[in-house]
């Protein structure tokens, strides 16, 4: 009897949570190792499932870097990254562009149609333009090129609205369409920024390969609950906002910038972590706020 009460409790506890964001879009981004963990992608798209049975309107992107390399390898194509984004020519450009559009996606709207939760895919390059991305360096002039990969210029959100008031899940791939009508790699962290923002989503929420921002990122037990913008700076300086998580980060602030209410980032390892950070008093990783 007990155990049955924990659970009733549990339930009590989400209510508040669940009447709040009720009708509310929440982007969610997905990616890195646990895509190779079969139970660890059905635990998060169970959550996704859970998110949309009871009112919330969630937008998934999704990555898949590790297939994409997998399917070069038999391609005969080396995998080559340059400040951790992806370099993609032309015969790369076809493996990803298949990868994510006709082999994941597919997968992950299938899985969360087996849920009960009505999905549909949307591929990137039909909603996001974009423009090649370059970076210059002011100190020696030189200039960095990924090939075919794109800086998100505008969202065309119509499609994934019209899922959204259909009561259907949009699936979405991180690729863009640039000039010349050319397919273009999206670092998937930038697209689901973008789309939070257009869609004035009231939270994007990164799930990742790690419990949220850490102050010593060897020590678990030093997680930040909360960041605030003003204090990212100074994270960086520090060093405590780097790597993979740069380009996150950098996300959720110009989302925030936009509207979007409070952004997230927390363990996909983690069962459940994204029920847990979004309905529960205490959340499980960090949360990026104004």
């Amino acid at each position: 009897m007990q155990n049955v009460i924990e659970k009733a409790a549990v339930l009590i506890e989400a209510l508040p949570y669940i009447q709040k964001f009720r009708g509310e879009t929440v982007v969610v981004k997905f990616g890195g190792s646990i895509m190779e963990d079969e139970g660890g992608v059905r635990n998060i798209l169970k959550d996704v499932a859970f998110m949309a049975c009871v009112g919330l309107r969630p937008v998934l992107v999704h990555g898949g870097g590790k297939s994409i390399s997998r399917r070069m390898a038999e391609e005969g194509l080396k995998p080559e990254f340059r400040d951790g984004l992806r370099v993609t020519d032309e015969a790369s450009m076809q493996v990803v562009e298949h990868v994510l559009n006709h082999e994941v996606n597919p997968v992950i709207v299938a899985i969360l149609e087996e849920f009960g939760c009505r999905a549909r895919g949307i591929h990137g390059d039909d909603i996001l333009s974009v423009v090649k991305r370059t970076h210059r360096d002011p100190e020696s002039d030189e200039v960095t090129d990924w090939g075919y990969v794109g800086t998100v210029t505008e969202v065309d959100t119509a499609p994934v609205e019209a899922f959204l008031h259909s009561g259907i899940t949009p699936v979405v791939t991180p690729l863009g369409r640039g000039a010349g009508r050319r397919i273009y790699n999206v670092n998937a962290d930038e697209a689901a920024a973008a789309l939070a923002q257009a869609l004035k989503a009231r939270k994007l929420v990164f799930l990742s390969d790690v419990p949220g921002l850490l102050e010593d990122p060897d020590d678990p037990a030093s997680l930040l609950s909360t960041v605030r913008t003003t204090d990212v700076d100074e994270l960086i300086h520090r060093g405590v906002i780097s790597g993979g998580m740069l380009p996150k980060v950098r996300g959720a602030v110009e989302a925030l910038a936009a509207g979007v209410r409070k952004t997230h980032f927390i363990d996909a390892s983690l069962p459940h972590s994204l029920l847990l950070e979004l309905f529960t008093d205490k959340g499980v990783g960090t949360e990026i706020v104004k």
